[in-house]
């Protein structure tokens, strides 16, 4: 019986080690920049069913970190002055197809009859920052770990598409950088997922993405308050996207001191690093149990809500543009 036991303990013990081996050498060849940040999502994704996460603990916490310090590197690659213009454009889409996202997300989860909560989620994860949103949104209605769960899901599984599907679709509609890069920030979820397949594009869709993006981010405050006047909770704790402020300034800066330069590139690049392993960190969390906890009413709304407001973006840059 203790033989038994000894092996069992041993095959953990073996299997353990090689997840931990497994994770840190995709971390490495993310740090040599030897794939690419969609190639870093897949790998997550594999891994994480077939060997199963070592650092499923620490990967919310290290998603966060990573992003919000990737998200301030790439400021020191920006221009303030571009960005500004961009931030323009985009201002009345952006509020526009917040609003009309959450709208009918509402009316699509009393359809569906999706779990008042969850479907809240959902809607303000499509419509704002994707998981940013979901996690300032979260304290406000009081939501249970498993609505969370559900709707982060949700957002986690069509970011990972998002990826992949908008790169391709811009170049077979032969989108310009500029109007790829306002349609992945108003289409895409995640901050990471908008980076990512603005920077396979191009380094001009990537500045108008996330600028667009972080400016979009924003909305999480006033929509947190409105949150807290529809689901009565005037206590509700209200998170503020700080890190956006420091992307603001590394993009000052950038722009107006030179003596910036000496080090700008190599911050650009970091960041790019710490994006790609942002990805296949969330990448790894995307596990079969994840798709059977999310259910088949939170998908069907969060896909649905995902290709109005895609299609609402695209048409809008390209006629009204």
């Amino acid at each position: 019986m203790k033989t038994k036991e000894h092996s069992t303990s041993q095959l953990f013990e073996i299997n353990h080690y090689l997840q931990q081996g497994l994770f840190l050498v995709v971390i490495l060849l993310s740090l040599f920049s030897i794939i690419s940040p969609p190639i870093a999502l897949l790998l997550g994704v594999i891994l994480v069913n077939f060997f199963g996460n070592p650092f499923a603990e620490f990967n919310s916490k290290a998603i966060t970190f990573l992003l919000q310090f990737s998200v301030v590197g790439l400021g020191f690659g920006m221009n303030a002055n571009s960005a500004l213009s961009a931030g323009k454009e985009g201002f009345v889409l952006t509020i526009f197809s917040i609003f009309s996202t959450l709208l009918f997300g509402f009316l699509l989860g009393k359809w569906l009859k999706t779990d008042k909560k969850t479907s809240h989620l959902i809607s303000c994860g499509t419509a704002i920052c994707g998981g940013s949103a979901i996690a300032a949104i979260t304290p406000v209605i009081k939501s249970n770990e498993n609505q969370t769960s559900i709707a982060l899901g949700v957002i986690f599984i069509l970011n990972s598409i998002a990826l992949f599907v908008f790169p391709f679709i811009g170049h077979q509609l032969d989108l310009t950088q500029k109007d790829f890069g306002l349609w992945c920030a108003i289409a895409i979820h995640d901050t990471s997922s908008v980076v990512g397949a603005a920077n396979k594009y191009g380094a001009e869709a990537l500045q108008v993405a996330t600028t667009v993006k972080l400016a979009r981010a924003l909305w999480i405050i006033p929509i947190s308050v409105l949150t807290a006047f529809l689901f009565k909770n005037k206590n509700s704790k209200i998170k503020i996207p700080y890190f956006i402020g420091l992307f603001i300034l590394a993009m000052l800066l950038n722009t107006y001191f030179p003596a910036t330069a000496i080090f700008s590139a190599h911050f650009v690049g970091v960041a790019k690093i710490g994006l790609t392993i942002t990805l296949f960190l969330i990448g790894a969390t995307l596990n079969f149990t994840t798709l059977k906890t999310v259910g088949v009413k939170p998908l069907l709304q969060g896909v649905i809500l995902w290709i109005f407001i895609a299609v609402l973006a695209l048409l809008s840059i390209l006629y009204l543009g």
